[in-house]
């Protein structure tokens, strides 16, 4: 399933993202590739250890926690911290499918593993900032161009092929991380969503039907049956 959520953001911490990235230590973005992805990856990315990185990344996660259509969409169980990427020159990121494991390091320094279920684009820059840029993305739904409004986002499955074409005027500034859901098939995940979203319609279009107590038992029991919590 591939979603537009708009606002995630609002003006004014978008705003504040940008002049914090505006002077961030940015760096080789190859460093964080695989062997295979490193091939067609040229952008520069912000370290994960840097403190704008994690100050950033724990304003976007508060973001996501206000955010009621990502928690339907993604049912989250773990999300890995997310990191900041930018794109000018050219620069771009050839077609590459996500790693299917990230690593986060724990309070203790342990690794921790996180399945890449989902992978999410937070954009940071407006699309009439930039020429190029899109993000493409082929799968079972076919290929959609995504180029959204700073502030918005997109989540799609992490097994789809992807990539960002050359930005070619302006540069391209975003967020993108991955969740581990704690629902692991996309096809369950998407069934979910659409009969969470449909009870959210019937609650206010017939509020104390009795069938919203079926529906939402109906609910509960799938996400039971599919959950790997």
């Amino acid at each position: 399933m591939l979603l537009h959520i708009p606002n995630v953001l609002s003006a004014d911490e978008v705003a504040y993202f940008r002049s914090r990235l505006a002077g961030a230590g940015w760096a080789d973005g190859k460093r964080t590739a695989g062997y295979q992805s490193a091939q067609a990856k040229d952008n520069a990315q912000l370290p994960e250890a840097d403190p704008v990185a994690r100050e950033l990344g724990g304003r976007v996660l508060d973001a996501l926690g206000r955010s009621p259509l990502f928690f339907s969409a993604v049912l989250p169980r773990r999300i890995f911290p997310p990191l900041f990427n930018r794109y000018a020159g050219g620069q771009s990121f050839g077609f590459h499918v996500d790693n299917a494991i990230r690593y986060e390091r724990g309070a203790n320094g342990a690794q921790v593993p996180v399945r890449t279920d989902v992978s999410t684009t937070l954009f940071l820059s407006s699309p009439d900032e930039y020429d190029g840029g899109e993000l493409v993305i082929q799968d079972t739904y076919g290929t959609q161009r995504v180029k959204l409004p700073a502030g918005d986002l997109v989540v799609y499955p992490g097994t789809s092929l992807h990539e960002v074409t050359p930005v070619t005027r302006g540069a391209r500034l975003a967020s993108f991380f991955w969740t581990q859901s704690l629902v692991r098939d996309a096809g369950q995940r998407r069934e979910l969503f659409e009969l969470d979203r449909a009870i959210q319609r019937l609650t206010v279009a017939a509020p104390g039907d009795p069938a919203l107590v079926q529906l939402t038992g109906v609910y509960h029991n799938l996400l039971r049956r599919w959950s790997d919590a």
